[in-house]
């Protein structure tokens, strides 16, 4: 098919003004690598002319342009066996705010996963977590030596600054390293790259997520945080979660608050993700956290103190603040064993995993993250 049918189509729907984060983008995905690599040539012809529209995205990972498009049955007629076509539906992070809080040395959530066991054998060293969220708090004193440049999707020209709180707290309990005044985290000497998808109200579009995970590739990344989610499912994202999966990137992600018992937010439903549920101080399953069979691990997820902006701490909870835990532990065996599959991490999570205290929803083979156990026996792989 000839891509100028396309182009026009796009070009008449698009404003050169528009923000990139317009609401009405859909996301076009091509079945053909050829036809998608001439749209992508003429947005570059039209960009070096000054006529690029600031509308439109796009990821090579999946063959994805990011535009406006018409949401009509003739649109997606015309180009169904070109495209496909779906809503840009929008994401949200999963914590439930708490108050202002402190903390000196080591929170309770990464003593009971027993991390500082595992710290005389390795700390993460250099692991690469890439932490998809609301950026990161560059001056906090806990994360000075744990953080690198990242990438700002929501603000393209400046670092990504977190606006609302929740990249730094996840970020906190990944790799904080102030063992003198401040807080540590269960991979201290990992390596955490905030990228920035969410804006201050905690809230993105699936498209942010695709161009986040699509950077992250090939970036070489060796872990993504994803503490969020979404109740729809897309068929671009589970694309490119795959295609991550298959680079050898192992992506942890948030089960969800709804209390749910048969079911998970997407993309922690996706089995190619290790998909987190939260626990208490009592190794209980908390009433917000989502539980059952999609549910890989559990982790300390109630009333954490982490992280927060202006050097500040604060305590949230949620299956966000669980997730964050499971990467740095994951990071932990990285830094001694790297390469190993999701797969593998998945199972010997569970395998190695210490039993919660049963409620309505939980069965006796679903466990808390045992960070000690996980380590020694990952050694042996």
């Amino acid at each position: 098919m000839d891509y100028t049918r396309i182009m026009q189509s796009l070009l008449a729907q698009t404003n050169p003004l528009r923000n990139v984060r317009d609401k009405n983008r859909r996301l076009l995905t091509f079945y053909d690598p050829q036809l998608y690599r001439r749209c992508i040539d003429e947005w570059n012809r039209l960009a070096a002319k000054g006529r690029f529209p600031s509308s439109v995205s796009y990821s090579p990972l999946t063959r994805t342009i990011i535009a406006p498009a018409p949401q009509t049955a003739k649109f997606e007629a015309e180009f169904r066996n070109e495209l496909m076509i779906e809503d840009d539906d929008q994401v949200h992070i999963h914590a439930i705010h708490g108050t202002i809080g402190s903390v000196t040395g080591i929170p309770w959530g990464i003593k009971q996963i027993k991390a500082p066991q595992a710290w005389s054998t390795s700390t993460g060293y250099r692991i690469k977590i890439a932490v998809i969220d609301t950026g990161v708090d560059f001056s906090h004193p806990d994360l000075k030596y744990s953080l690198t440049r990242g990438i700002n999707l929501v603000h393209r020209n400046i670092l990504p600054y977190d606006d609302n709180g929740h990249g730094t707290h996840i970020s906190g309990t990944i790799a904080a390293a102030n063992s003198q005044q401040g807080m540590i985290g269960v991979a201290p000497r990992s390596v955490v790259y905030p990228v920035k998808a969410f804006d201050h109200n905690g809230s993105a579009f699936v498209s942010d997520i695709i161009l986040a995970i699509d950077w992250c590739v090939r970036a070489e990344i060796d872990i993504i945080n994803m503490s969020f989610g979404m109740q729809t499912r897309n068929r671009t994202l589970l694309d490119i979660v795959s295609k991550a999966n298959q680079a050898g990137v192992i992506i942890v992600a948030s089960s969800g608050n709804d209390g749910r018992r048969r079911t998970v937010d997407y993309p922690a439903r996706y089995h190619q993700t290790i998909s987190v549920g939260a626990t208490d101080r009592n190794r209980r399953v908390p009433a917000f956290s989502n539980r059952g069979q999609f549910v890989d691990i559990y982790a300390p997820g109630d009333k954490i103190v982490s992280a927060w902006l202006q050097g500040k701490y604060h305590e949230m909870s949620g299956t966000s603040m669980a997730t964050s835990h499971i990467s740095g532990t994951i990071a932990l065996l990285l830094a001694q064993k790297p390469g190993l599959s999701t797969a593998t991490v998945k199972a010997l999570l569970r395998r190695t995993s210490s039993p919660l205290k049963l409620k309505k929803g939980t069965s006796s083979t679903d466990g808390e993250v045992n960070a000690m156990k996980f380590l020694r026996e990952g050694m042996k792989l």
